[in-house]
């Protein structure tokens, strides 16, 4: 028996996160647990759904030296089950989302999961990024 949806995967935020994730290298979109995933071929960068309270959100996997920097900002918090592993959700639909920063923690965190023929990849397409 698989999932209930919890958010609709052609939601404009969803579409919005998507059109996001699909300018990394090798991003391939799974459904797992009724949400839209997206992964680094295999390892989840990004997950769709914090909770499902909170169908319009996402969580992403943080730099260890931003980490709690990113817990001490107001737009982000620990979700259940990922917040050891270094993870933090935002909401999408805040009334002042900030997508330019979305999009560069969503690179930070394909870059955690990514191997290295993906990072030389993406280094490859964003040299100002690399490093």
């Amino acid at each position: 028996m698989g999932h209930p949806q919890v958010v609709d995967p052609a939601h404009p935020l969803v579409e919005r996160v998507r059109r996001i994730c699909f300018e990394l290298p090798e991003v391939v979109e799974v459904e797992a647990w009724g949400r839209p995933t997206f992964r680094a071929a295999k390892p989840i960068f990004v997950h769709v759904a914090a909770t499902a309270d909170n169908p319009f959100s996402i969580v992403v996997k943080t730099d260890p030296e931003e980490h709690l920097a990113l817990l001490e900002d107001g737009r982000f918090y620990g979700v259940p089950y990922y917040d050891r592993a270094r993870w933090v959700g935002t909401d999408l639909d805040a009334r002042h989302t900030d997508w330019e920063f979305l999009a560069e923690l969503i690179e930070t965190s394909y870059r955690q999961v990514a191997n290295r023929r993906q990072l030389v990849a993406l280094d490859a397409l964003r040299p100002e990024h690399s490093g």
